[in-house]
């Protein structure tokens, strides 16, 4: 009626085909591989940290964000300026987000001052949003592709004026 259990049975110990397998636990082995994590043809967001100061031109396909200050121009995708940033110089992106401080021109199709922001130089946008509280003096331009040119071609000097004498 009542059979015994053979599992605590002493004897012969099951083959290990039927035992069920415990994954193996091991450090993962170090890499030697020095290859970006991020995927190949999308770039991170590069962060330059409020204690970074560079002077000198920035240029990505990719995202900014700077917390730091910046002395030159900066064409990026998206480009954050962060609360504590200042940036002197002017500022290419398709999308902009300014906390921060600007000293310069700023070109964007999308172009946003949060309340934080300070701006002074020329704003030339597709779309833009200024929030309250935002500081802001310069002029605004919109244009359907403000990232064509990024520097207007400087004005032809007006013609020389000579002054004529009557020979008598």
């Amino acid at each position: 009626m009542f059979s015994k259990s053979r599992i605590n049975e002493p004897g012969p110990k099951q083959p290990d085909a039927e035992k069920p397998k415990m994954p193996e636990m091991s450090a993962p082995k170090p890499s030697m591989d020095f290859t970006p994590s991020a995927p190949k043809g999308k770039a991170g967001v590069s962060i330059l940290s409020s204690d970074l100061t560079v002077i000198g031109n920035l240029k990505t396909t990719g995202d900014i964000q700077v917390e730091g200050i910046v002395e030159g121009d900066i064409r990026a995708h998206l480009l954050t300026v962060g609360e504590t940033a200042t940036i002197r110089g002017e500022i290419v992106a398709d999308d902009i987000v300014v906390n921060g401080r600007v000293i310069g021109r700023v070109r964007g199709l999308k172009v946003r001052l949060t309340a934080t922001a300070r701006v002074e130089g020329d704003i030339i946008h597709k779309t833009i949003a200024i929030e309250s509280g935002a500081h802001f003096e310069g002029s605004v331009q919109r244009q359907e592709d403000p990232l064509a040119n990024s520097r207007p071609a400087l004005a032809a000097p007006p013609p020389a004026i000579t002054k004529a004498t009557d020979g008598a």
